[in-house]
């Protein structure tokens, strides 16, 4: 449904994006995750035909964004950052002004018009002035704007930029319920809203894809590392350096319990080999008393910092 193949786009000398490159599957929703400033919003531009790529194609339902861009508008529906609101207008007559631009008969009007403020629940609303609304409705009616055709594709830019906590579950279980009658690029930094929402994950940083797979494959995979918490009985200096020996073990951070009796320590390794078992051991041959081990997988947000921050390149 989607194709992207090398995109690049300049402004001036500074690169915005460099080679990009990601497939969507029809029906499919994913997240374009990345930190502000990543090139996350220059990519749905170029997708959504407002911005020419300077090199490298992109295809939407098997047309051209730069050579045939009206094909690729009549089959997509885009909410950018900041919704295209007329704020004086009236909830309907707004939805039935944008359906007309968009090409849908004056016959078919009044249902395209109802089937979008259905889905989106805004019919409660369809007679007030949207710049009574609240900010949580207003992106509402933006949604409803993108999809009052019916569009193949969605491309939403932080759609929930802005709302409350109520307002954001709100409006993520309506892209959700979205997903299957259209594909979806879903452009955020906020890590809940792929977590809940995508099927699969597209992180960009610094105009590059660094990463892309499932949310879970994505932290299974690409961490390489996992995150102990012990709580021993023993001799905290003697046993960091004795858990710093194994291998795997990159540091060992130690905290001392108010009770004196035992010491919390964090244990940070790498690689995917388990060293729980070979930890547990060294400690008991030491004579050492082990009250606990709880081992904590990275998250998608450590995954997302890691490979945010490194400046080496992506996770092997």
């Amino acid at each position: 449904m989607i194709d992207v193949k090398q995109v690049t786009r300049y402004f001036g000398q500074v690169a915005a994006v460099t080679d990009i490159s990601f497939q969507v599957e029809k029906g499919e929703i994913i997240g374009f995750l990345g930190p502000n400033a990543a090139g996350k919003t220059t990519t749905m531009r170029v997708l959504t035909t407002y911005l020419p790529a300077t090199s490298g194609t992109a295809t939407i339902a098997g047309f051209d964004v730069h050579e045939q861009s009206m094909e690729v508008r009549k089959r997509i529906g885009y909410l950018p950052e900041n919704p295209p609101l007329y704020q004086e207008m009236r909830v309907r007559d707004y939805l039935n002004f944008v359906a007309k631009i968009k090409g849908i008969e004056s016959k078919n009007m009044s249902t395209a018009v109802g089937e979008a403020m259905e889905k989106t629940a805004i019919t409660d609303v369809k007679t007030r002035v949207i710049k009574h609304l609240s900010k949580g409705y207003k992106q509402r009616v933006g949604l409803a704007q993108a999809i009052v055709h019916n569009p193949e594709v969605l491309v939403l830019d932080e759609p929930t930029v802005g709302l409350d906590p109520k307002q954001i579950i709100e409006v993520r279980e309506l892209i959700k319920g979205l997903a299957g009658d259209h594909t979806i690029i879903l452009s955020t930094h906020i890590l809940p809203e792929v977590s809940m929402t995508c099927e699969r994950v597209v992180i960009i940083d610094k105009g590059k894809v660094v990463a892309e797979d499932t949310p879970e494959n994505l932290t299974k995979n690409l961490s390489g590392s996992q995150q102990l918490t012990l709580s021993i009985g023993g001799p905290v200096k003697e046993i960091k350096e004795n858990l710093l020996k194994i291998k795997g073990v990159e540091s060992v951070t130690a905290k001392e319990n108010v009770n004196n009796d035992s010491s919390t320590l964090i244990i940070e390794s790498k690689g995917k080999d388990e060293i729980r078992p070979i930890i547990a051991k060294a400690i008991v041959e030491k004579g050492w008393s082990l009250y606990e081990m709880k081992s904590r997988d990275m998250s998608l947000e450590d995954v997302f910092l890691h490979l945010t921050t490194k400046e080496e390149g992506p996770v092997q």
